[in-house]
């Protein structure tokens, strides 16, 4: 006979925080939502922390580049997508690595037979007026000289001039060596009065450009990610096919850590996968696994080396597992029991192996529930999704701008690895939708004000970390009833509120 659960899965919106006792050390600009991302022995430190507990959706509509960077710039981290081929997605980590803080790789370079025609049109491109002059026009070609808009006029200068008859050459430019720290570059700009201070090889090849604008940048940025060597932390996502070739593609490129991208992780492909990485690499390479719902899941993942493990199966608002396969739980009670028993295993053996909540977050609220609940950290797609760092198309529709977003279980996704059942290479059915999404703005604006969020409620429990909050947090399940009251009712809304209420 089947085995019944005595009580009824629930989600975040059917719980409630209750307040409790805030002293007058909890204000909002005291709280650290410092938090481990991988797995560490009792007296030791997680060898990665991030400084929110927020990362990416190993997504195609999600998790490129761009996003990587502005969400390591906030102390949070981006699994780059996986479905894509081993070449591209170690490309994408390499650039990532590459753009360092206050260091950056040069995309807009041309060479010195080019014309005013091309700086043009690479200037419309790319909207920057700073362009290097290397001698094949790539971006670590030999350092000859720099064009900016003060060294031409459009107006009058015929369009075929050669760019080496008006840039500034190489023997009338300050430029440092490549062992120069990001400190004495700036003090080089403010020293020189210069807006851009190229460093280059030892055989002159240029390798980054350091911009006085990034100056006051980087100081927005105090919770910023870094690795040791001052890059930009980020994950990357690897399957349980080509795990072989995948992963030491993306060590070479630098990556951080990795996770399996997976529907379903309470399996043997995921145990295999991770059984190869340990033989290979040990302990050195960090990787988390999931998708699971339920204690024996966990424990399953835990055993087999995961260095963290992912929480939900059907949760996410592009995501039908639910519908098509009839697989799933309720994203609250599945993370209930699984942080209960990552207690009890750390407890047991002494190694925590920090949780993360992925999907079933529709309102900011539901991500500082998700802590209260025991998650160290939350996955988010929808979410990031709406940014202008993720690298989908805005669109307009009927007058509204939204970006596009999909399932990886779409067809247009193609990721037939991430449902991997030993079955034939292909995407037997769907189990995510193609869809669009509200376009929000920059990622910046948004996770700042979430972060806000969840740091002022966080303080009405008492709690001025997330260890304090799993402590001290009490929460309630609410009525169908009570739901209809936390919201605007009884009244009739202005249209042209402010309200933040939903629609």
């Amino acid at each position: 006979m089947a085995f019944y659960y005595d009580e009824p899965a629930h989600t975040f919106s059917e719980y409630l925080l209750v307040p409790g006792y805030s002293s007058e050390k909890c204000i909002p600009t005291n709280v650290d939502l410092r938090t481990p991302l991988v797995k560490f022995k009792k007296g030791e430190e997680s060898a990665i922390t991030m400084n929110i507990p927020m990362v990416s959706a190993i997504m195609q509509a999600v998790s490129g580049e761009k996003l990587a960077i502005a969400l390591s710039k906030e102390g949070g981290i981006s699994f780059i997508y996986g479905s894509q081929s081993i070449e591209d997605e170690a490309a994408m980590v390499a650039r990532v690595k590459a753009h360092r803080a206050g260091f950056v790789s040069s995309d807009s370079n041309i060479r010195p037979d080019s014309t005013l025609a091309d700086i043009l049109a690479l200037k419309e491109r790319t909207g920057h007026s700073t362009v290097a002059v290397t001698s094949d026009g790539t971006v670590n070609g030999k350092l000859e000289g720099i064009v900016t808009s003060r060294d031409y006029r459009p107006s009058r200068m015929d369009r075929a001039t050669k760019v080496r008859d008006f840039m500034t050459p190489i023997d009338q430019m300050i430029f440092a060596g490549k062992d120069t720290t990001l400190q004495q570059a700036n003090d080089i700009i403010w020293e020189k009065k210069l807006n851009t201070l190229p460093i280059v090889d030892d055989e002159g090849r240029l390798l980054y450009m350091v911009f006085r604008k990034d100056y006051a940048t980087h100081k927005e940025y105090p919770l910023e990610l870094l690795d040791s060597k001052k890059r930009h932390i980020v994950g990357a996502g690897i399957n349980t096919r080509d795990y072989a070739e995948r992963v030491p593609a993306l060590v070479d490129a630098g990556v951080d850590v990795l996770c399996i991208d997976s529907s379903e992780g309470y399996s043997a492909w995921q145990k295999l996968t991770l059984d190869w990485i340990r033989a290979h690499y040990g302990d050195s390479v960090k990787v988390g696994a999931g998708n699971v719902v339920d204690a024996d899941g966990f424990r399953f993942l835990a055993e087999a080396g995961a260095d963290f493990v992912k929480v939900g199966i059907g949760g996410g608002s592009i995501c039908i597992t639910r519908e098509q396969k009839g697989i799933g739980r309720g994203q609250a009670t599945a993370l209930i029991e699984v942080c209960k028993a990552r207690d009890e295993y750390y407890k047991e053996t002494g190694v925590y192996v920090p949780v993360c909540s992925d999907g079933g977050i529709v309102y900011d609220y539901h991500m500082t529930l998700a802590l209260a609940m025991g998650a160290d950290f939350m996955m988010l797609g929808r979410y990031f999704a709406r940014f202008d760092e993720s690298p989908t198309n805005k669109v307009n529709i009927n007058g509204t701008y939204m970006k596009e977003y999909w399932g990886e279980g779409s067809a247009r996704a193609r990721n037939w690895q991430r449902y991997d059942m030993g079955g034939a290479a292909k995407l037997s059915f769907e189990e995510g939708v193609d869809s669009y999404v509200p376009y929000a703005g920059s990622l910046k604006d948004n996770v700042n004000l979430t972060l806000s969020k969840i740091r002022s409620t966080m303080c009405n429990c008492g709690a001025l970390n997330i260890a304090e909050l799993q402590a001290k947090a009490k929460l309630t399940l609410v009525s169908a009833t009570s739901l209809v009251e936390g919201g605007a009712h009884d009244v009739l809304l202005k249209e042209n509120s402010n309200s933040s209420y939903p629609k």
